[in-house]
């Protein structure tokens, strides 16, 4: 079947292009009447003006903005982060008649092959960029196709781009003195990837805060933040003759994962073992014990992401923002070392 053309609509209301055209776009030229039944006849044979079109007919416009997440797609329908995000720019487009436009790649130069596509086919009228990386090519791609851009992550290294960012290092801080305060003195950290720009400061973060707590081993593991990885990893950790006696995950999903490799060896969370999540979701509420979490308004994230590109694209100038970080959460997967 064939996308239906306003040539479908003229024919089955019996008018000309151009009565369809007028009616289709607001404009008169039609009667009020005639205008209802060519809508009618529009929506009963499923029409939608395409992407360029709908550019022409609204100051170059299609209203829709763009989110690639470059994830394997078996991650992310299961990693709770960008589940809440896209919610959260769901929520604040809602009734705005701005669509999303969601794309999920596994590999980073066809992200990068995404935006140029989109804009040369203007399929979006700007984009949110998340996971900033280290001499990220992301940025250079949307500013040399025009493509209106915020940024989740920064303020460093994202050039002039308007761009949503945290303090990754104060709720880092927080967990580890709080590890040393139950006497933890060998903690190991389950990171994400490190090319990721936040992945480098929470591992700085790591280390300032364990010399300011006193802590004598901490140490780095970095993964990909899937299931697998994170029991792959725990398991190698926890039968080390040193193993830690706490580890922090950089995301919920590894830290079930991880959690589930304690019970399989015998360890004991948390008199033997404590667990520390990030961020917080449903999964780390469901599990028992229950992880203790480092909690982000992740909904927000979204919304104020979508927010500042709706301006960006209405040809307001904005400035970067930052917002609160995440706090952390005790349950009952952390307590004293007791053995």
């Amino acid at each position: 079947m064939r996308r239906p053309t306003i040539v479908d609509i003229a024919k089955a209301a019996g008018v000309s292009k151009g009565s369809v055209s007028y009616a289709l776009n607001g404009r008169p030229g039609v009667s009020e009447e005639t205008r209802r039944r060519i809508l009618a006849i529009a929506h009963d044979l499923g029409w939608a003006p395409s992407s360029p079109a709908r550019a022409l007919s609204s100051g170059g416009r299609v209203g829709a903005i763009g989110l690639v997440i470059d994830r394997p797609a078996h991650v992310l329908g299961v990693e709770p982060f960008f589940m809440q995000f896209v919610s959260g720019i769901e929520a604040e487009l809602t009734g705005s008649g701005v669509d999303l436009l969601l794309q999920v790649t596994e590999e980073h130069q066809a992200e990068v092959a995404a935006y140029r596509r989109w804009a040369a086919e203007q399929r979006v009228d700007g984009v949110i960029i998340v996971d900033v990386r280290t001499e990220d090519p992301r940025f250079e791609a949307v500013q040399k196709t025009f493509l209106p851009t915020v940024v989740l992550g920064g303020p460093e290294g994202i050039g002039s781009l308007p761009c949503l960012y945290t303090d990754e290092s104060a709720p880092m801080r927080e967990v580890v003195h709080y590890l040393g305060a139950l006497g933890h003195q060998r903690i190991a950290r389950i990171a994400g990837p490190e090319y990721f720009v936040h992945t480098g400061k929470r591992t700085r973060a790591f280390l300032e805060a364990a010399e300011e707590a006193g802590v004598a081993e901490v140490y780095t593991e970095h993964a990909d933040y899937t299931g697998e990885a994170g029991t792959r990893i725990t398991r190698r950790l926890l039968t080390r003759t040193d193993r830690p006696t706490a580890l922090v995950y950089d995301n919920d999903l590894m830290a079930v994962a991880g959690l589930g490799v304690a019970r399989e060896l015998g360890v004991d969370v948390p008199s033997q073992l404590s667990i520390v999540a990030w961020d917080d979701s449903t999964l780390c509420g469901l599990v028992r014990p229950a992880l203790t979490a480092v909690v982000r308004d992740v909904v927000s994230y979204g919304r104020e992401a979508a927010r500042m590109l709706v301006k960006v694209v209405s040809g307001e100038r904005v400035q970067s923002k930052e917002i609160s970080p995440g706090e952390l959460q005790p349950r009952a997967s952390t307590g004293l070392l007791l053995s």
